[in-house]
């Protein structure tokens, strides 16, 4: 049995019996550069900017707490900005789920600061990143904590985190069974969603959860798949800050999300257009600077204008791959319909490759490759296949143009 094995099977034994994470107390220098003219509060929350990907520091007085630190390669942007907080210890770290465009950072983090706890969503993902980082929390003897809806978070007696998800049961799903958490100071509320989706999102609702915040970190990037209008309007956001890279392959942040965002009157940020975003707070009232401007008062519980939308950005995209049902669905958010002839489809080591065959995607329209075998319609083309193509542990999907070119992957 492998050392990751071994570890996961005593994350299992041991979460059950988990009701709260006790951090150890450590404190890092109390004399931090200015973050922004008239920006200040006990509770500052820096949502960073690593392109298509989360990083969120947390810094409450002398205790700090990480969410995610982006893809492969931003390890080392995340840790220079933690070196221009003058941050030397992480008390908590939180995985929120297992795809690299969130933890692919974390191993050089890890690496660099002494780490209170380690908090993951442990839902079973046996990528080499991910499998790599659960290793390598183990060679260092960070305490590992499995998530689970209940649990709740002591960084600072004054300082409320709350686990909203995933379940006891996971969803089944690595997007849905994202760490979800709420953290309360006072007066405010901030709701950190990962790459939770309807699904989450109706799960929360169902259980009676509080989803009230003042801030929230919208979902999945602002995908068309999350961020319902039902949960916006139970969290009621005076902020919404969507990480997200400029010209990413995803089309994120989609339409629809931010036709439904900018609905409920909260003001909206991006990293792809405004950078760093910091939302700092005494409990009472929250502060917001984003690239560098000066800070902007914002009433809790009260709805602003918010700046019109900015388009997605445009082009063709993988916008999703269920590896039970052998399906990989792609999306062209052109404002014209793209001819994708000859294009191709292929699966982690380009074991497997789908050439589509003649045929054009409308404007806004999805068409769906199955595995198996089928009639080829205008929305659902068949790979012809006789056994499976993909990965039911994790895979990768790459779609590349007629030229070779890569145009978007997806890594589930």
């Amino acid at each position: 049995m492998s050392s990751t094995s071994g570890y996961l099977i005593r994350i299992a034994l041991c979460a059950c019996t988990i009701a709260c994470i006790i951090i150890a107390g450590c404190s890092v220098p109390t004399g931090q550069p200015e973050i922004g003219s008239d920006l200040s509060g006990d509770l500052v929350v820096h949502f960073i900017d690593v392109g298509q990907g989360d990083s969120i520091l947390i810094e409450f007085r002398d205790r700090t707490m990480l969410i995610d630190a982006g893809e492969r390669g931003m390890g080392e942007r995340v840790i220079a900005y933690l070196e221009e907080r003058d941050v030397e210890r992480l008390d908590v770290v939180v995985a929120t789920h297992a795809h690299s465009d969130h933890i692919g950072g974390l191993a050089d983090v890890v690496s660099a600061y002494p780490v209170g706890r380690f908090v993951d969503a442990a839902q079973p993902h046996p990528t080499a990143t991910y499998e790599n980082l659960l290793v390598l929390v183990e060679e260092l003897g960070i305490p590992y904590t499995a998530a689970e809806r209940g649990q709740a978070i002591a960084l600072d007696p004054d300082l409320e985190i709350l686990i909203l998800n995933p379940t006891p049961q996971p969803l089944g799903d690595i997007n849905e069974d994202s760490v979800v958490l709420k953290m309360t100071y006072g007066d405010i509320s901030y709701l950190f969603t990962g790459d939770a989706g309807n699904p989450a999102e109706e799960s929360m609702a169902e259980a009676g959860l509080d989803l009230d915040a003042d801030v929230l970190k919208v979902g999945h990037h602002a995908s068309r798949y999350a961020s319902s209008a039902e949960f916006l309007a139970a969290v009621s956001p005076a902020i919404s800050v969507i990480p997200v890279g400029e010209g990413n392959d995803y089309g994120h942040p989609h339409e629809e999300a931010l036709e439904r965002l900018e609905a409920t009157g909260s003001r909206i940020y991006r990293t792809d257009l405004d950078g760093t975003v910091i939302v700092a707070t005494d409990g009472q009232a929250l502060t917001v600077t984003a690239g560098g401007a000066p800070a902007a008062t914002v009433t809790a519980g009260a709805t602003t204008t918010a700046p019109a939308p900015t388009a997605p950005s445009s082009g063709v995209y993988i916008a999703d791959l269920d590896l039970r049902d052998e399906r990989i669905t792609v999306t062209n958010a052109e404002e014209t319909a793209v001819n994708l002839t000859g294009w191709t489809v292929t699966d982690e080591g380009t074991r497997n490759t789908y050439t589509f065959p003649i045929f054009t995607l409308d404007a806004g329209a999805d068409v769906t490759v199955h595995t198996g075998t089928g009639n080829d319609t205008a929305t659902d083309l068949y790979w012809g296949r006789e056994t499976p193509v993909w990965n039911n542990d994790g895979d990768l999907a790459t779609l590349a143009d007629a030229n070779g070119t890569v145009v978007s992957t997806m890594e589930r």
